[in-house]
């Protein structure tokens, strides 16, 4: 398993123990309280339509995400608090801050996932606007947006908004290889993949 400080199936508890308007106090209380927890690689994965998974210790032995994801999340609140703590860190790997620690996410594709309104406004999975910089579409004609937020691809349901805007020349893709994406745009797809192998029991 790829994970260090690992987590349990309490993992999200700080998550659940308030409403969403003292979470992010919460947070930041117990990072304060516990500076020194170890961060959790491995047991969050994000995927190509924006959608977390919750991945434990057999899933992870399984294989690595996306070939084995997981539990699918469907507790609102806690994608609420995961979308109002999620961010990266100065290597490129995006975590959620849960309490005092950091749970490193595995992605499927990009850390971020545009939603295109019908007037080619453009939203990320976690609910935020972005204002588009730049356009990239790779080999298997998969769109990307680079945005004041972020890198992130384009959701498959949002293709037909995404086609009009590049038809009205509001976005230029440029091509540009699969492979090439996270260093380009400087994210890292698995941080679990750059930890040691270790056992639960370890």
């Amino acid at each position: 398993m790829h994970s260090q400080g690992a987590a349990h199936s309490g993992a999200f508890f700080f998550a659940l123990q308030a409403d969403n308007h003292r979470m992010d106090d919460i947070v930041r209380q117990a990072i304060a309280k516990w500076p020194k927890v170890p961060h959790c690689y491995g047991w969050l994965g994000l995927d190509a339509r924006g959608n977390w998974y919750m991945r434990d210790d057999r899933v992870q032995m399984a294989g690595p995400f996306p070939e084995s994801k997981g539990s699918l999340l469907r507790h609102d609140k806690l994608i609420d608090f995961i979308h109002r703590n999620y961010e990266r860190d100065p290597l490129g790997q995006w975590f959620f801050q849960n309490g005092p620690q950091r749970v490193y996410v595995e992605l499927e594709r990009t850390p971020l996932i545009w939603r295109i309104g019908a007037d080619h406004s453009v939203t990320s999975h976690t609910g935020l606007i972005a204002q588009v910089r730049g356009a990239v579409v790779d080999e298997q004609g998969r769109l990307y947006l680079e945005t004041d937020l972020g890198f992130g691809l384009v959701h498959t349901l949002d293709m037909v908004q995404a086609s009009d805007a590049i038809e009205e020349g509001l976005w230029l893709p440029r091509e540009i290889k699969t492979d090439e994406l996270p260093w380009t745009f400087g994210y890292v797809r698995s941080p679990a993949a750059g930890m040691p192998v270790v056992s639960s029991g370890d």
